[in-house]
């Protein structure tokens, strides 16, 4: 698999992970369990209901329709946000979105902008380095485009982390600060080339920080610095 790029992020980048983990602990009444996930360092990889999470919700984490890979060849057009309330179905297209890219259809600033459609407009829950890091400097793309290099994305499933489901069933209150939940979603990135029918893959898995405020369509604040189970 191609390497990612990194951002080095300095220290306004460590406060603003740093507001994006609050957003999502504030949810939390324990909040010891998802802490030890966003403040560790660890590989990065990876928007939940309105005001009121359904328990049907909760008890059924792979939530609706899943996302999948566009055929080998095919170019691909780029990401486009879904309008939802639902933070599973959200964070589903938004995983598969970022695990996606066709440097034959598009250029790396284009990617950027897109994805950058995704995120929430609220400056203080925004992530917008997380986001950024997960796509491919703009040498690499370069070197990338000149194979006709683009990956696909097939989502498996989604579900909200074990400390996150609890601590909001006890405290459904607590959310209505930031709207900020968590989703770790799960699948598989293939990566093919000019000439190749098939090329490498891999599992992929993460956690998201997704925004749903009740008045407006689910949004993303940002990738979580290590997977929440």
């Amino acid at each position: 698999m191609s390497p990612r790029s990194t951002n080095p992020g300095g220290a306004s980048r460590v406060r603003r992970r740093a507001l994006l983990g609050t957003a999502v602990l504030v949810v939390l009444v324990a909040l010891a369990g998802l802490a030890a996930y966003v403040t560790r360092d660890s590989r990065t990889s990876s928007k939940v209901p309105t005001t009121q999470v359904s328990s049907a919700s909760l008890s059924s984490p792979t939530g609706s329709a899943s996302a999948s890979s566009r055929p080998h060849g095919r170019r691909g057009d780029l990401p486009v946000p879904p309008s939802t309330h639902d933070p599973i179905a959200f964070g589903k297209a938004a995983a598969a979105a970022l695990w996606s890219y066709d440097t034959r259809a598009y250029s790396q600033r284009e990617l950027l902008t897109a994805l950058r459609g995704w995120l929430t407009s609220e400056k203080k829950y925004v992530d917008t380095a997380s986001v950024d890091a997960l796509v491919p400097s703009r040498v690499l793309w370069k070197e990338m485009a000149a194979n006709g290099q683009f990956a696909t994305a097939k989502v498996n499933e989604a579900h909200f982390p074990d400390s996150f489901t609890q601590a909001l069933q006890a405290d459904p209150g607590a959310i209505t600060t930031a709207y900020v939940y968590a989703v770790t979603v799960s699948g598989k990135q293939s990566i093919a080339w000019n000439g190749s029918s098939h090329g490498g893959a891999e599992s992929r898995v993460t956690t998201l920080a997704v925004q749903c405020r009740p008045s407006q369509p689910c949004a993303l604040a940002g990738v979580l610095s290590a997977v929440a189970p």
